[in-house]
């Protein structure tokens, strides 16, 4: 078994900067992916986290292990990202009213995908992760973040108040108020949640590509690394669950994101530059 965390944190903090690049590599997903699905945006998200990671590197003489390590890199992040300046996808300023005209709209368009079979089913699944992203960005930043902590980082409420500032009850507050809302219009609206809906994948494909929403040459979303699903067989799990479960399954098997492999090499030449002050030494 290899080192855990918390050790490689005390060598670096002991002075053994090569330990930063192993602490780097094992935290760089899950910052990247919090940072993705607040954001939405791939590079706004590579961003986020390359600051996020230099405030990590250059505050671990603050992790006093009164919590896991990974629950102090979650608390590092999650208070960047509520503080931060809105992002390009938070100017959009989206609700859940919007979705549905957006939808509404889809459903009168008559045009037809240009694209050959293979493409047009990439640009649906872009659609379908999309949705759940563009669903996230409905909620205000507190309610976003606890859906995304509480439902697809599986934090469990202690942790999310910690990571918060929360009390636990808390944090399950916002993260049942959240989870209520996105469940609603889940529920009210997707065809693979509820049998009685239209499934709208296929329209609002060809609407999004035609609006100029999706890129069909630059997909975000559906050809981005990613790690192995948790549920595989999705769709077969979602035919055993009632409603409320489907709905909130949906939203857990959002992709688990790989980042970009530049987070390493660029920390490691921040370090060797000596332009920041590394470990408050």
């Amino acid at each position: 078994m290899g080192a855990t965390i918390e050790s490689l944190v005390e060598q670096a903090r002991n002075g053994n900067k090569d330990m930063l690049e192993e602490i780097i590599r094992r935290i760089q997903d899950r910052v990247y992916g919090l940072a993705l699905r607040m954001l939405f945006h791939p590079a706004d998200a590579e961003d986020a986290t390359q600051e996020i990671l230099i405030k990590i590197i250059t505050r671990l003489d603050s992790f006093r292990g009164e919590s896991r390590f990974d629950t102090w890199v979650y608390k590092v992040a999650s208070n960047h990202l509520l503080t931060a300046r809105k992002y390009k996808a938070e100017r959009w300023e989206l609700t859940f009213e919007k979705c549905e005209q957006m939808i509404e709209e889809a459903s009168k368009d008559t045009g037809h995908g240009n694209s050959n079979d293979a493409v047009q089913e990439l640009i649906i699944e872009e659609t379908r992760i999309s949705c759940v992203h563009f669903l996230l960005l409905c909620l205000n930043r507190e309610l976003r973040l606890a859906v995304i902590l509480g439902e697809i980082c599986n934090v469990n409420s202690r942790e999310g108040g910690q990571i918060m500032g929360l009390t636990p009850a808390a944090f399950r507050q916002k993260l049942s108020r959240g989870r209520k809302e996105l469940v609603h219009y889940i529920s009210a609206t997707c065809g693979l949640v509820n049998p009685a809906n239209r499934c709208h994948c296929e329209k609002l494909a060809v609407h999004h590509v035609k609006k100029k929403h999706i890129d069909s040459q630059k997909l975000l979303f559906a050809t981005h690394p990613c790690h192995a699903r948790r549920d595989s067989n999705t769709e077969d799990l979602l035919k055993e669950l009632d409603q409320l479960e489907r709905a909130a399954m949906l939203i857990r098997n959002n992709p688990d994101y790989a980042a970009p492999g530049v987070f390493v090499e660029s920390m490691k030449h921040l370090i060797d530059s000596n332009r920041f002050q590394l470990l408050g030494r």
